[in-house]
């Protein structure tokens, strides 16, 4: 099972925090560099028994050693929490993770996007009143949203993070890219895409976390030394 040493995480996270730089980082106001407490390994091992799973070992050794949610890329980790019996995680699209089908395989493992093959929006000089338009306008976004909305392609992704205006970004539980990190740009018409490192190498939740952390730093230590 693949891991990651989180130990030195804390310490960064609160060197961040005390740096005249830091709001400026972007998304900081909202998770004020805390981490919340880590799981313990008996509450992991319930919601891993609830979900019927085991959530891939970089996310899962961060939520046992470092925390189960809080400080992270853009406004934060999505946190993991036990609400009326049950495990799941709150945020701002949070809600897009399905537990029921989180074990199921996502099955994909280059970019798609869920839009391609649909027809352009319909254009008001096509039509002979503007009643008509709005109702040929109607149509065509509910067909849209119908297909690239559709919870099937989103199986076997739980949401971690959220960019703002819609934009999202998730881990891969079950299928062929388990333990990648993806993006979904579904909120621009941009599709499902694997989210890569500068050498084009798919990011892992580890990698990913890291790659926030370290150009955190670098722009606060650019604050520091301008």
């Amino acid at each position: 099972m693949t891991r990651s040493d989180w130990s030195d995480v804390r310490e960064r996270l609160a060197r961040l925090a005390a740096a005249p730089g830091s709001p400026d980082v972007s998304g900081s106001l909202a998770h004020r560099w805390e981490l919340e407490p880590p799981l313990r390994a008996e509450e992991l091992a319930e919601a891993e028994t609830q979900l019927e799973l085991e959530l891939p070992g970089e996310y899962r050794s961060f939520l046992l050693e470092a925390g189960r949610g809080g400080a992270g890329p853009a406004y934060g980790l999505f946190p993991m929490r036990r609400l009326d019996g049950r495990w799941q995680w709150e945020g701002d699209g949070a809600d897009l993770t399905d537990r029921d089908t989180l074990k199921l395989p996502f099955p994909h493992v280059e970019a798609f996007n869920p839009a391609d093959g649909l027809p352009d929006p319909p254009d008001e000089e096509d039509y002979d009143s503007h009643e008509e338009f709005n109702a040929a306008e109607d149509a065509y976004w509910e067909q849209h949203d119908a297909v690239v909305f559709k919870p099937e392609h989103s199986v076997g992704l739980l949401y971690l993070c959220h960019l703002g205006c819609a934009m999202r970004e998730a881990l891969v539980i079950s299928g062929p890219a388990r333990g990648q990190m993806w993006a979904d740009d579904t909120a621009e018409d941009g599709g499902f895409r694997p989210l890569r490192d500068d050498d084009g190498t798919t990011l892992g939740f580890g990698r990913w976390y890291r790659r926030w952390l370290e150009a955190a730093e670098g722009q606060v230590s650019h604050v520091l030394h301008a």
